[in-house]
């Protein structure tokens, strides 16, 4: 079969696909034929070793966390799937971008009708983190949060999950994006100079709650604009949250089958919009990448094997 693999760390040309063995599943396993796999920005932060420490690679190395697709094979002790049940999940051995990946049972939910696969593919990282970031600064009604990013993977959703629970959002975006925001009941303001004072604009008011999915003074800015640092959470920026107090919950907080289980039937409804920026075979992986790494990404970018 074929998988993504790269060998060092280095930049997108780093990136291979290669003929590996197939995997096969042991106890408490199921083999998934991939349908669509998201890719993310913390693979290329782990791919360019930036992340040594926390998350170190051996080599040579595959990558990938989300997927969904059709078991093919089951191992012993499975519950719950069988083979030919349509499925989206998580793997945690860096593995999804390839034409088969072995999962465990726990960390897989069926696909709900009506959910397209490169949405289910790529809702894993980006949902969940989003989902624990509006859980860290619990907006309520009557509450104005700020997201930074606010049209990218995780900030797409987490400004809808935001505006489900009654609060009133302004979205920090490039202005390309203004439409899309506005449309989900987003109000949108431009990132660059000046921007904490168009917030302030914006809110009219008082910002009660700050989501930072982008890095780069945003946390700063939310203390600027008057957050108390326990309604602030940063996936980016945990230097800057460590010298205010902010939080950082993100990628793993809410990460479980359960979580995206919820999160797949209200896509599925229509009750939560995944945009998709663009899809790419296997084999352009490293023009996938490309595009995501121009961090002006609407949504999620999803490999196809």
């Amino acid at each position: 079969m074929r998988a993504v693999r790269f060998h060092r760390y280095g930049g997108i040309e780093v990136l291979r696909v290669e003929e590996v063995a197939r995997p096969t599943p042991g106890p408490g396993q199921v083999l998934v034929e991939v349908r669509a796999a998201g890719i993310q920005p913390g693979e290329v932060m782990i791919r360019e070793g930036a992340r040594h420490r926390r998350w170190p690679a051996a080599f040579p190395s595959g990558q990938g966390s989300d997927l969904a697709g059709v078991v093919v094979e089951t191992g012993p002790e499975v519950r719950g799937f069988a083979v030919g049940d349509e499925v989206l999940g998580f793997t945690h051995n860096r593995a999804s971008h390839a034409e088969l990946v072995v999962v465990e049972d726990v960390n897989l939910v069926s696909r709900p009708k009506g959910l397209a696969w490169d949405v289910a593919g790529s809702l894993y990282v980006a949902g969940t983190t989003a989902y624990a970031t509006v859980f860290a600064v619990d907006p309520q009604p009557g509450d104005t949060l700020v997201v930074s990013g606010a049209a990218g993977g995780v900030g797409s959703l987490a400004v809808q999950l935001a505006r489900r629970r009654g609060a009133t959002v302004i979205g920090l975006a490039s202005e390309r994006n203004h439409a899309w925001l506005a449309d989900h009941g987003i109000t949108p303001v431009a990132y660059g100079a000046g921007a904490a004072e168009r917030v302030r604009q914006a809110a009219g008011g008082t910002v009660d709650a700050f989501i930072d999915t982008f890095g780069d003074g945003y946390v700063e800015m939310a203390v600027e604009l008057g957050v108390r640092p326990e309604r602030i959470n940063t996936i980016r920026d945990w230097s800057a949250a460590g010298e205010v107090g902010a939080q950082t919950y993100g990628e793993g907080s809410a990460a479980c089958a359960v979580v995206l289980g919820e999160l797949a039937r209200l896509a599925a409804r229509g009750e939560l919009d995944v945009p998709i920026a663009g899809t790419y075979p296997l084999e352009r992986v490293q023009d996938a990448f490309r595009d995501l790494e121009g961090r002006h990404v609407q949504g999620k970018i999803v490999l196809r094997p």
